[in-house]
């Protein structure tokens, strides 16, 4: 039987329209083998690890009259090479070029007929270097929680193993529209209970959150309440980031030691994950300043930051068990001039649990509005994103990596860069990922909102390099205090 989409799969294929692609992106940048790599090694490659991600052979059909959330059937016309591409950079083929190339690559929705992900190879990059794009919609994988096919085509050798055979695959026979309409009905006075699971499941989400705090009693009732207090308060309006966008982006690329930001939480305090937040905070500062947007004192931008409530920080500074991911609302300090000042503001924020308006389950804010006929499910979502303006200003997301080399048929990866969607009136997202010591950043813009996404990259390093420059000074004045504290000349 053909499975049914999730509510919150389901919310993200509705969200989607022409200037607002659904799909996350991925740049691998990858030193060559001796032996060189083709498209057709990895096209062979992907053919023997594709069966581990079944989903990447089926596509999305509605059921006729939105009866029911629409399911997954295997693509009886599935052609590998429509998803596979090989693709070239002019010479000098330099970061910027591929940066323009992916640009215009994220601009193109997927083709919603057909399986949801495309792979792109791009040759041409200086020192012999190649890089491997991936789209992949919302609706197929969710985050951290989800598998996507650049990661089972990934080894942690350099010699590849070939996989284990799992058998040859077969499209199963696709249900006729008639079998659609009957099978959603039929489910509806079968199991009447699964209309409003999604509401209980919502329920569960928020009361489970709440019995850790001691509030037991604490329902969907008081989250909704909570909710629209946070949607009273409004995000700092800022032109440049909460506008009407159009379909072409533009994308900025860069890296930075992991190492210099553990250095400043080392001398300053706070997580890694919080100096990440105060370098975004005084690099938006910047940015923002030179685009001559008003700034005083006390301006701050919204940014919603999601975040696993259940993972343990391992030594390199990434999660290296990932929990439930719940989206936290927290104020960038943007008008404060003092980076130790923007730090200690953003850890105390994330150091606050006791209010459940900064800590709202991003899965059971979808499934809260997903219990009703998929029709007003499409309408409620699209509403959301039109508002979600006045919730936050700009979405940064972490994604934590190995921290050790991984391969594609032994060409090592140097460099992953993740790639968010925009939503409708956000004009920027920030990925990082850290990987093999290193936090990869990934910054995609409205094209036409923003026409300056590389001096932000730069407003990165500027930011990181005063948080370091007063790191130091003032790590030193506090080792020396201690010292003298303890009668140490």
């Amino acid at each position: 039987m053909s499975e049914r989409l999730s509510a919150m799969d389901a919310s993200f294929w509705f969200m989607e329209s022409a200037t607002t692609p659904m799909h996350v992106g991925n740049i691998g940048i990858f030193e060559g083998p001796v032996a060189g790599f083709e498209l057709g090694k990895l096209h062979k490659l992907i053919v023997e690890r594709i069966a581990f991600v079944p989903r990447y052979r089926q596509r999305i059909r509605e059921v006729p009259l939105q009866i029911g959330r629409p399911i997954w059937v295997d693509d009886d016309h599935f052609d590998l090479s429509y998803h596979v591409r090989g693709l070239a950079l002019a010479k000098p083929g330099s970061r910027l070029q591929l940066d323009e190339l992916v640009s215009r690559l994220m601009s193109r929705p997927l083709d919603r007929t057909r399986p949801l992900w495309e792979m792109s190879l791009i040759s041409g990059l200086t020192g012999g270097r190649f890089a491997i794009v991936t789209k992949t919609h919302q609706a197929m994988i969710d985050g951290l929680m989800g598998i996507d096919i650049s990661q089972v085509i990934l080894d942690e050798d350099a010699q590849k193993s070939s996989p284990d055979s799992i058998g040859s695959w077969r499209p199963a026979p696709e249900p006729s529209g008639f079998e659609l309409v009957t099978s959603a009905v039929s489910e509806s006075l079968a199991h009447p209970y699964v209309a409003f699971g999604v509401a209980r499941s919502a329920f569960k989400g928020v009361t489970s959150f709440a019995s850790n705090l001691g509030r037991k009693s604490l329902g969907v009732a008081a989250a909704a309440v909570s909710f629209a207090r946070v949607a009273a308060e409004p995000a700092m309006t800022v032109t440049a980031l909460n506008v009407p966008i159009l379909a072409d982006r533009r994308l900025a690329t860069g890296d930075f030691e992991l190492s210099a930001f553990k250095d400043v939480r080392n001398k300053l305090g706070g997580s890694v994950n919080d100096i990440v937040l105060a370098v975004i905070a005084g690099a938006l500062r910047t940015w923002l300043m030179g685009r001559g947007e008003p700034m005083s004192a006390r301006s701050q931008l919204r940014a919603v930051v999601p975040i696993s409530t259940e993972s343990t920080e391992s030594t390199a500074g990434a999660a290296s068990t990932i929990g439930p991911v719940s989206a936290f609302l927290v104020d960038l300090p943007v008008g404060e001039p003092d980076p130790v000042v923007r730090l200690h503001h953003i850890s105390y924020q994330l150091a606050q649990y006791q209010d459940i308006s900064h800590l709202i389950g991003a899965e059971t804010m979808i499934n809260m509005a997903s219990y009703g006929p998929p029709t007003l499910h499409a309408l409620g979502v699209r509403m959301a994103s039109n508002l979600s303006s006045r919730l936050y200003n700009v979405a940064v997301v972490n994604v934590p990596g190995p921290q050790h080399p991984v391969y594609v048929a032994g060409a090592r990866l140097i460099g992953s860069y993740p790639i968010m969607p925009l939503p409708q009136n956000q004009a920027l997202s920030i990925s990082l990922m850290s990987y093999d010591g290193y936090l990869c950043f990934g910054i995609n813009a409205d094209r036409a909102a923003i026409k300056d996404v590389e001096s932000l990259m730069g407003c990165l390093r500027e930011s990181l390099e005063e948080s370091t420059q007063v790191a130091n000074v003032r790590g030193d004045r506090h080792l020396r205090a201690i010292d003298k504290g303890k009668g140490v000349k």
